[in-house]
């Protein structure tokens, strides 16, 4: 492992040695000399040949050559030392590795180089990550790590195929445009408390992606593994937008409008509001209120308010999950079906 380990740091100083040759060739060459002999040694073990002992002992003397002669009692406990400092370099550079290659995989296949928690990985496309919770022990952590590995590859045949809006049973809100039976079929699949969502439909409504698809918006509040929501009062949002969609249709668009593209008095975004100050008592008084501007009376409002509460409601938020985190495989949203292909965070204005 001793050789094996040197030809490990020797590559990682190279750079350095080879701007210190310029001023001092003696230095370069005696580098050179040494990096030969442990890449003839790694050769070596990769075809399961004995490696030299002789470079393995140039090793440790030129590391032991001082203590030698001043405590000569300390070589072999630290020749010990070094071999096993030997076996955790060469664990570790075969561990970083083989993580590089995960994120590499990981960021084409999934779209982030942070399989269970994109946030963390700043390579990806700018969206709002469906993270997993974090591992509680090393043994969950381990086993987190390979479950990555089984995740990229069950995602890599993903990257060629054809993706058709139609395909996914989604429970949605149709957007009404004219036409709209005429038009390819889009899915915008989006958390109301997601700001780079916000951006995405602000892009969308001004760039006349609306007009041209007969767009499904699939409304989804983002969970982690535990169930716990990203955003405090996506739940609730989404609850009244099917709940209306339901009993009245078109308003829970107008809804969504109110959220992604007001401010209040005070110029502050509604969908800040949500996500930072309105607990749930003040978020259904809100939402309400915007039932009632928009022409639905005191007891269409309780009607809505009845079926927010049935269970068939909560049913399509967990059918829409598992479309979303098992059919789709996505990590991060907003993210839309449409031309045959999924497309993953913010959708920019051409």
């Amino acid at each position: 492992m001793v050789c094996i380990a040197a030809f490990i740091i020797l590559a990682l100083i190279g750079i350095f040695v080879a701007i210190i040759s310029i001023f001092k060739p003696k230095v370069g060459k005696a580098y050179l000399k040494m990096f030969k002999k442990a890449w003839g040694c790694l050769w070596k073990k990769v075809r399961l040949q004995k490696c030299e002992t002789g470079f393995k002992d140039d090793v440790k003397n030129t590391l032991l050559s001082r203590i030698i002669v001043k405590h000569p009692k300390w070589v072999k406990p630290l020749s010990v030392i070094i071999e096993i400092i030997s076996v955790l370099i060469v664990i570790i550079a075969v561990w970083a590795l083989l993580t590089a290659i995960k994120s590499l995989l990981a960021l084409w296949a999934l779209g982030s180089c942070n399989v269970t928690k994109p946030s963390a990985c700043s390579l990806g496309a700018e969206v709002c990550s469906i993270d997993e919770s974090e591992p509680q022990n090393p043994i969950e952590a381990t086993g987190r790590w390979f479950t990555e590995w089984g995740e990229i590859f069950e995602a890599i045949p993903d990257k060629f195929r054809t993706y058709k809006a139609e395909d996914y049973d989604f429970n949605y809100i149709d957007l009404d445009t004219n036409g709209a039976e005429e038009k390819p079929i889009a899915l915008d699949i989006f958390d109301p408390g997601c700001s780079v969502c916000m951006i995405s439909y602000r892009n969308q409504k001004s760039s006349g992606f609306f007009d041209n698809y007969n767009v499904r918006l699939v409304p989804f509040a983002i969970q982690d593994s535990d169930n716990n929501y990203k955003f405090k009062n996506s739940e609730i949002i989404v609850k009244y937008m099917f709940a209306v969609e339901q009993l009245y249709s078109g308003y829970a668009i107008k809804l969504l409008d109110h959220i992604f593209t007001e401010k209040n008095e005070n110029g502050i975004s509604y969908q800040n509001l949500f996500n930072e100050d309105f607990d749930h008592e003040t978020a259904v008084k809100q939402l309400e209120a915007w039932l009632k501007a928009d022409g639905l009376d005191k007891g269409a409002i309780s009607e809505v308010r009845k079926v927010v509460e049935y269970p068939e409601i909560t049913d399509k938020m967990q059918e829409n999950r598992d479309i979303v985190e098992n059919e789709l495989r996505v990590k991060g949203i907003p993210t839309m079906v449409y031309d045959g292909a999924r497309h993953t965070g913010l959708y920019k204005a051409g």
